[in-house]
């Protein structure tokens, strides 16, 4: 069953949430975006339906909301050490199901993946409620089929908008009454089935297999003359998760400051640099290699699901017109078609 909704009924909705929420959703920022006169559309916090944009992709991901760019992780003095205050209201983020999917895989990274969990990531994470909007047709870049990224289940409420009605799957009785108002309808939530672009996973088996010729393969210099390391594709990915540390002395009192941690990319030079000169990764077709391996076999093999959810944002942002798509195809083909077909 669902509940259908006007656009004055779910904004008059909204406002009711405002009050214990802050929500946020994909908005227009009118003139940032990469060329003169163009828009960004990026997550932002919103306050009606008209403010959300569903017809263009997101340069970024929702993770930015939960795991910041930068973020301080506490102030310190030459006595005492003091954790910075939280913002106290819960949040609902709106988004397609493979953003929500990349929560989940964010949650194996900072939550799961070691005896430790993430504190900083947890406080925040676990002040989120999932608003998916219905996603039927995906962009020319997306890919998330071929990675089982398309659907999501276990939504807070799942919504399918469009400029007449919004008609919502109501999951979690904490906002049942609320979306009670609505007229009763028969719904269930819909997703995409195919994809223009496909991918063709490697399987596990034959990664393991192959490991030391994939690694040594020359196919990976290609990426020596193309890439120019800036790591868009990194800061464009709802899954990266790589962070370094920064520590910053205040000028008017340099006894004072704070740590903050800030994202990282694996494809920029000194990612991998160690005292005296030494770094692992010089070229930029082996940083390619390790990227690329990270998603499809190290964090497959560690949690049973590719770090890709098929979103297309790296290929979207890359200068350089540097398909991760298309990378991952070749090391399938490199392996003589021992993939994992979806």
């Amino acid at each position: 069953m669902g509940v259908k909704l006007n656009p004055t009924e779910f904004n008059t909705i909204a406002q009711v949430l405002k009050d214990k929420y802050r929500l946020y959703g994909p908005i227009r920022r009118k003139g940032l975006g990469a060329f003169s006169d163009t828009d960004l559309i990026t997550y932002g916090e919103i306050s009606c339906l008209e403010d959300m944009v569903w017809e263009e992709k997101t340069r970024f991901s929702p993770k930015e909301i939960i795991h910041p760019i930068t973020q301080t992780l506490f102030y310190f003095t030459q006595d005492e050490v003091m954790e910075p205050k939280i913002d106290e209201k819960e949040m609902i983020l709106f988004l397609r199901p493979c953003d929500a999917n990349a929560v989940l895989k964010l949650d194996h990274i900072l939550i799961h993946n070691g005896s430790c969990a993430d504190s900083y990531y947890m406080q925040l994470r676990e002040k989120v409620k999932f608003f998916v909007v219905e996603c039927l047709t995906g962009f020319e870049t997306c890919s998330c089929v071929s990675v089982g990224s398309h659907q999501f289940l276990n939504y807070d409420v799942f919504l399918r908008l469009a400029k007449e009605e919004i008609v919502c799957d109501v999951k979690s009785q904490e906002f049942t009454a609320l979306f009670g108002r609505g007229e009763i309808v028969d719904y269930q939530p819909q997703f995409i089935h195919e994809n223009s672009m496909k991918v063709r996973l490697p399987s596990i088996e034959a990664l393991n297999k192959h490991q030391a010729d994939l690694f040594h393969h020359p196919f990976w210099e290609d990426y020596d003359q193309r890439c120019i390391g800036c790591g868009r594709c990194n800061f464009s990915c709802p899954t990266c998760t790589c962070f370094t540390m920064k520590d910053i002395f205040y000028q008017d009192n340099p006894e004072c400051g704070e740590r903050r941690r800030v994202w990282a990319s694996c494809m920029v030079d000194g990612y991998t640099e160690m005292a005296g000169g030494h770094a692992y990764r010089k070229s930029f077709g082996q940083r390619m290699r390790f990227k690329t391996m990270h998603k499809i076999f190290d964090y497959p093999k560690r949690f049973g699901t590719p770090m890709c959810v098929g979103c297309g944002r790296c290929d979207d942002v890359c200068p350089e017109y540097i398909s991760f798509r298309t990378a991952v195809n070749k090391v399938s083909h490199l392996l003589g078609g021992e993939s994992n077909e979806k």
